[in-house]
């Protein structure tokens, strides 16, 4: 079987290379845009026209040497991976039509092509946007859901929380029951947001006085769910207010990622966990069809029914704009998940 929409398919396009291995701060020195020629499809393959490209914090690592994410990292001289959205515009494999939309790691690039079962058919009615697919939930879901097992009467603590994962993760506790949820960022301004926008019952920017003392008195009982995307003083402080049996999913860790270096390696005060039985459980994954299946589920019910938002920035422009967005998402100018548009 074979479908072809290449009258509207050009015969070179764009991708974004990583120039050189990240050592330090990411700059627009690490990327360079090169035309490729645009491949026919072999027997069993689909050409696909990238629409949007997701960005995440996590894609800076997997540009280190000796990243430890357990996931292909990015290389010098080679397309940049990541989660993308496209529609197949020619197709040579019985499992995929042209118009189809689809969501793959082709990663940062107008076209890319393969095997059709490196793309995954999506339905295109189920959310408002496309882009809805494009999100951190799989990791927000798996993380508060499967690890930290957040339900009814929980409070909750999340730190990075007007970030892609921070800003699902919040409200997967509350619809899974919890009783409080609380939030940190990097600013009023974005603290606002979340009670605002996001349904937090509290929220403090960290760098409001010491993060131990604002837990305090947000939770004087103590937290019983802490989900953190950030490390450094936030985790320490978590550790001083956790609740007897407190449950730590450790998603990231931005403190030593985009600051200072040794905000990545948070003393534990042994004693504090040992005798408040803690369970501290770091997690990284490539995620499974099934988690990823678990996320879209909840999440298709839970917006239908209006319990949840989400909270994303398009940026536009095209895929030159990616590494100055990659840049700025670092940054922490944007809020919630992020993508890039790439095509129309």
């Amino acid at each position: 079987m074979s479908t072809d929409n290449s009258r509207r398919t050009p015969t070179r396009a764009r991708e974004v290379r990583l120039t050189k291995p990240l050592e330090g701060a990411l700059t627009l020195d690490h990327f360079e845009v090169v035309e490729t020629p645009v491949p026919d499809p072999a027997d069993g393959e689909v050409l696909v026209r990238t629409d949007h490209l997701s960005l995440a914090a996590a894609y800076a690592d997997l540009m280190r040497p000796g990243c430890p994410l357990p996931v292909p990292p990015f290389l010098p001289g080679e397309r940049l991976g990541g989660a993308a959205l496209g529609t197949v515009v020619r197709s040579a494999s019985a499992e995929l039509a042209a118009g189809d939309l689809v969501q793959s790691m082709s990663g940062w690039s107008e076209y890319s092509s393969g095997p059709a079962d490196r793309y995954v058919k999506l339905a295109p009615d189920l959310f408002p946007s496309p882009v809805y697919f494009l999100s951190q939930g799989p990791t927000a879901y798996y993380g508060m859901a499967d690890i930290a097992r957040v339900g009814a009467g929980d409070v909750v603590y999340v730190s990075g929380a007007a970030g892609g994962v921070g800003s699902l993760a919040g409200q997967i506790a509350r619809c899974r029951g919890a009783a409080r949820v609380i939030g940190s960022a990097g600013s009023k301004e974005k603290a606002a947001y979340l009670v605002d926008e996001l349904g937090y019952d509290a929220a403090f920017d960290y760098h409001d006085g010491p993060v131990v003392d604002r837990l305090r008195d947000l939770a004087p009982d103590g937290i019983d769910v802490f989900f953190d995307n950030v490390g450094g003083e936030q985790f320490e402080a978590a550790v001083q207010v956790a609740a007897p049996h407190a449950r730590f999913a450790l998603c990231g860790a931005l403190a030593g990622q985009i600051g200072d270096a040794s905000a990545g390696h948070p003393r534990l005060d042994l004693m504090r966990a040992i005798t408040r039985h803690l369970e501290i459980r770091p997690f990284a994954c490539y995620h499974l069809p099934e988690q990823i299946s678990a996320w879209y589920e909840h999440f298709a019910r839970w917006y239908h029914e209006g319990r949840f938002v989400f909270p994303h920035t398009v940026v536009e422009g095209g895929l030159p704009r990616a590494p100055e967005a990659m840049l700025a998402l670092l940054d922490g100018r944007y809020r919630g998940n992020v993508s890039v548009r790439v095509g129309d």
